[in-house]
């Protein structure tokens, strides 16, 4: 749309946010929104890449009796898209997605939804992300936060939002994390 490469570490920074509110409503703003999701639609499933662990891991918290979601920035049918690239449709619920809050992360809206959904109280309830935008969205929530640094932050941005339960860098950390 403006002709540029565009700089890997300020894509990621965007990363956990709405289409909308990194691009704005501006004619320019929906073309860079329409390419992005026609890009994405033509190469999900090629370019999205599994963390080694997190099936195994999520197979252990089902079996603890935990209930899993997934609480996106993505539109119902990428985010359905991502759950089935990744193998991971009998793991997770798909709780929240882009169409069901009017406000979305950092705003605690989309996981305070979620949490409904999932009859869950906000007590028992983590959440974990590899963005500020997801630690910030579960403090206003009132969920404890995790910080894992695979993904769209790196960890000096993820420590400085100061998660409460901790910032991980594997999939064994998380694990002993949640599961003890």
């Amino acid at each position: 749309v403006r002709g540029v490469e565009l700089d890997a570490e300020q894509a990621r920074s965007w990363m956990g946010r709405s289409l909308v509110d990194v691009f704005g409503n501006t004619s320019e703003g929906v073309a860079l929104q329409q390419a992005y999701q026609t890009f994405n639609r033509a190469h999900l499933e090629e370019l999205q890449t599994d963390v080694v662990g997190i099936r195994e891991l999520l197979g252990e918290l089902s079996q603890a009796g935990v209930k899993v979601g997934v609480a996106t920035s993505k539109n119902r049918h990428a985010a359905q898209r991502s759950v089935t690239a990744a193998r991971l449709d009998d793991l997770v619920e798909l709780t929240t997605t882009l169409d069901e809050t009017p406000v979305h992360k950092p705003q605690p809206d989309p996981l305070v939804h979620a949490r409904r959904k999932m009859d869950s109280d906000v007590e028992t309830c983590v959440y974990v992300g590899d963005a500020v935008w997801d630690i910030r969205a579960a403090k206003a929530a009132a969920m404890d936060q995790v910080a894992v640094t695979w993904g769209a932050g790196e960890r000096t941005m993820l420590e400085a939002e100061e998660p409460n339960a901790g910032v991980v860098e594997t999939v064994h950390e998380l694990r002993n994390l949640l599961l003890g």
